[in-house]
C-alpha cells in the first residue's frame, strides 16, 4: 500500500511539474503563438519628402492618388451567398444532365468563382457610372486575396480627378465601394531637369521602424524607392517614416474590431537644391527639339544652376508607374542619357583657352607675339586647315581667341607640347569624375598624351595628334559640366570648382580645393580681352550678347565620327559679368545628320544668351525688390 502512495505521489508530482512548466515557463511562448495566429500587422509607408529649387520653388512633390477599392471582409456574406447560389446551380444542372450520378464539384474553384463574381459586380457598378469597361484581373485578384487579404483591393487605380468626382457624387450612400487615397510622385514642371531629379519605382520593401510585431504576419502598402537622379541619391532623406496598425483576425483571416495598435506615417525630409527652375526652363526652351545640353554654375559657390539635357522625358509619365510604352518612346528618342553631366564630347575650340593657359605657363605663348597665319598649317607632310572664317594674319593671342584661329593654335600647341597641355588639363580636373550629388558618375573622360597613346592605341604620339588636341579635337572627351566647371574656375583665376547640386548657406566660405591659375595679371587679362571680343559685335559669339552685360565667351565647333558620317557639335562656353563673374555656362548642340551645318556662334551662343538673359533679369528683379521700403 505504501508503494502505491509513493507511485501516486510521484505521478502527481510529474503532472504538477508538467502543468507548472506549461502554465508558468511556457506561458510566454503560447501567448506569442496565439498572437501570431490571431494578430496581423499592416505597414503604411510615409510620403516622400519634397525637392525644392534654389529659391524654394517646388520641383518634386506628392499628389493625391485616388483608387476605388473594396475591403474583402465587408464582402464575406455576399461571397458566401454567391458560393451557395453557384453550388445550387451546379447541382441543379448536374441532376438534370446526370440524375443517376452522385453530385460532386470543385469547392475550391467554386470559392474563387464566387469571390470573383462579387468583385466583378462592383466593377460593373463603377463601369455604369464612368462609362468604362473594367474587367477583373483574376490573377491579380487571387494573388491579392492570398497575400494581402487585409488590404483594400483596388478595383480601379489612379482615378482621374473627374472620375473621382463622379464616383463620389453617384455612388449610393452606404456603398461598399470606397475611395482610398494615397500619394504618388508629382513633378509640376514635367520634363524640366528630368535627368537630374530622377524618378522612383514602386517597392513592397517598406521598413517597419518603430512599429512592434516583427513576429506577426505583416502586410505592406506599396512604397516608392528612388531609382535615378536626386531621387536615388537622397533616398534615405526623402523616404518617409512608416506608420502601421495591428489588427485581430478570425480563423478565416478577416479582421474585426478596431486596431489594437496604431501609428501614423510621417513625411520624409526635404531636399533643397541649387537648381534654378526658371533658368532651367529658359535653357530647355532655347534648346527646343534639338539634341544637346546646358550646364550653368554659380562662379563663387560652385552651385549648379542648370543641368539641361535634350531630348528629355516627362517625369509624370513615370508616376505612379512606368509603362512599357513610355520606355519604348524614351528608347526611340535616345533620351535616357543625362548629356549635361554624363555625355562625352570633344570640347572643340572651347579647349583653346586651356591650350592658351598651358602655352603661357610653359613660355611657349607670348600674349603680344603676332603670328602671320595662313589658310593651312603644315605638320610633316600633312596640311591642317584654318576654319572657314580664315585666313588670319598678324594674329596675337587676343585675336586668336576672338577669331578662333585654328592655325594659330596648331602652331602654339606644337610649341607647347602635348605633355604640358595634358598636364594643364589634368590640373583643371578635366580627366576626373565630377564629385556631384548624382549616382552613376561619368568616369570615361579622356585627356590623351604619349603614354595614353601607347597603352590604348598601341603606337606612339605624333605631332599631328598634338595639333588636333590643341584645338579641342582628337581623342579628347569630357562632359559639358566639365567645360562649365573649367569656365567657373578660370573666372575665379583658380584651377578647381567644388560643384554641388545642393543650395549652400549664404555667406559660406567655399574652399574649392584647387590652386591659383598661375598666370600673371597681364597674361590673364590678355585671355579675358580675347574672350570678351568673342561676344562683341564682330566676334564669333556675338549672338550671346546682352545689353548692359559684359560677357566673356568662347565658341567651338567640333566633329565626331558616327556610322552615318561626320556630325557637327556646336559649343559655347563663357561667364558673366566680366568684371565680377557670377555665372559660368557651357552649351552643346549636336548635329544629327552629316548635313547639319551647326556652328558654335550661330547655334549654341543663342542658347547661352537665353540663360544669361534670364539670370540677369532675375538678379535685377531681386535687387529692385530689395530696394523697396
Amino acid at each position: 500500500m505504501g508503494v502505491f502512495y509513493v507511485v501516486a505521489a510521484l505521478l502527481f508530482a510529474v503532472l504538477a511539474s508538467g502543468l507548472a512548466w506549461r502554465q508558468l515557463l511556457m506561458h510566454q511562448e503560447y501567448r506569442e503563438r496565439e498572437q501570431r495566429q490571431s494578430q496581423r500587422r499592416i505597414i503604411q509607408p510615409g510620403p516622400r519628402g519634397n525637392i525644392y529649387d534654389y529659391s524654394g520653388k517646388l520641383l518634386v512633390g506628392n499628389r493625391p492618388r485616388f483608387s476605388a477599392v473594396v475591403y474583402l471582409e465587408e464582402l464575406r456574406s455576399e461571397i458566401q451567398e454567391e458560393y451557395i447560389n453557384i453550388k445550387r446551380e451546379l447541382q441543379a444542372q448536374h441532376e438534370a444532365e446526370n440524375p443517376e450520378e452522385k453530385f460532386a464539384f470543385d469547392w475550391k474553384e467554386t470559392s474563387w468563382q464566387a469571390r470573383e463574381n462579387v468583385i466583378q459586380r462592383y466593377l460593373s457598378e463603377i463601369n455604369d457610372i464612368l462609362g468604362t469597361d473594367h474587367q477583373i484581373d483574376k490573377r491579380y485578384f487571387r494573388r491579392h486575396f492570398v497575400e494581402r487579404q487585409l488590404m483594400p483591393f483596388e478595383l480601379v487605380s489612379d482615378l482621374p480627378r473627374e472620375d473621382y468626382a463622379r464616383l463620389i457624387e453617384q455612388l449610393p450612400l452606404g456603398s461598399k465601394i470606397g475611395i482610398y487615397t494615397d500619394t504618388a510622385r508629382d513633378y509640376p514642371n514635367g520634363s524640366a531637369a528630368a535627368h537630374t531629379l530622377g524618378y522612383v519605382r514602386g517597392s513592397w520593401i517598406v521598413p517597419p521602424e518603430g512599429i512592434p510585431g516583427d513576429e506577426l504576419r505583416t502586410y505592406t502598402y506599396k512604397g516608392e524607392v528612388g531609382i535615378n537622379g536626386l531621387e536615388k541619391q537622397f533616398d534615405d532623406i526623402l523616404q518617409g517614416e512608416s506608420g502601421g496598425e495591428i489588427y485581430l483576425v478570425d480563423k478565416f483571416q478577416y479582421q474585426f474590431g478596431e486596431p489594437i495598435f496604431q501609428q501614423n506615417a510621417k513625411q520624409g525630409g526635404h531636399v533643397h537644391t541649387s537648381l534654378d527652375i526658371d533658368l532651367q526652363l529658359a535653357a530647355e526652351r532655347a534648346l527646343g527639339d534639338r539634341t544637346g545640353a546646358v550646364a550653368a554654375i554659380m562662379v563663387e559657390t560652385g552651385e549648379i544652376l542648370v543641368l539641361a539635357s535634350s531630348p528629355g522625358y516627362d517625369l509624370n509619365d513615370f508616376s505612379p508607374r512606368l509603362t512599357q510604352e513610355t520606355v519604348n518612346e524614351i528608347n526611340e528618342k535616345g533620351a535616357w542619357v543625362n548629356r549635361a553631366a554624363k555625355g562625352l564630347y570633344p570640347p572643340g575650340s572651347t579647349f583653346k583657352l586651356l591650350t592658351t593657359i598651358a602655352g603661357m605657363r610653359s613660355g611657349a605663348i607670348n600674349p603680344d607675339e603676332q603670328v602671320q597665319g595662313g589658310s593651312h598649317f603644315r605638320v610633316g607632310n600633312r596640311l591642317f586647315p584654318e576654319h572657314s572664317g580664315g585666313p588670319y594674319y598678324d594674329t596675337d593671342v587676343r585675336k586668336a581667341i576672338e577669331k578662333s584661329s585654328n592655325v594659330y593654335y596648331y602652331d602654339m600647341g606644337i610649341r607647347t607640347g602635348i605633355e604640358n597641355i595634358a598636364n594643364e588639363a589634368r590640373r583643371f580636373g578635366m580627366d576626373e569624375p565630377l564629385d556631384i550629388e548624382l549616382p552613376f558618375q561619368q568616369t570615361r573622360m579622356i585627356v590623351p598624351d604619349m603614354e595614353w597613346s601607347r597603352e590604348v592605341r598601341g603606337f606612339g604620339w605624333r605631332a599631328g595628334d598634338t595639333a588636333n588636341v590643341a584645338i579641342g579635337q582628337g581623342d579628347l572627351l569630357m562632359t559639358p559640366l566639365h567645360v562649365a566647371s573649367f569656365m567657373a574656375s578660370f573666372a575665379r583665376r583658380e584651377t578647381r570648382t567644388d560643384l554641388t547640386l545642393l543650395r549652400r548657406d549664404t555667406g559660406e566660405i567655399i574652399d574649392h580645393g584647387g590652386e591659383p591659375i598661375g598666370l600673371t595679371d597681364y597674361q590673364y587679362q590678355a585671355i579675358l580681352e580675347g574672350m570678351e571680343r568673342v561676344v562683341g559685335p564682330q566676334g564669333t559669339g556675338r549672338y550671346a550678347m546682352i545689353d548692359g552685360v559684359r560677357i566673356a565667351g568662347k565658341t567651338g565647333t567640333a566633329q565626331v565620327k558616327r556610322p552615318s558620317g561626320k556630325l557637327t557639335l556646336a559649343w559655347f562656353a563663357g561667364f558673366a559679368p566680366v568684371d565680377k563673374p557670377q555665372i559660368a555656362i557651357a552649351v552643346i548642340v549636336e548635329g544629327l545628320t552629316p548635313g547639319d551645318r551647326y556652328a558654335g556662334g550661330a547655334t549654341a551662343a543663342p542658347v547661352a544668351r537665353a540663360v544669361f538673359k534670364e539670370f540677369f533679369q532675375e538678379r535685377a528683379a531681386e535687387e529692385l525688390l530689395s530696394m523697396q521700403p
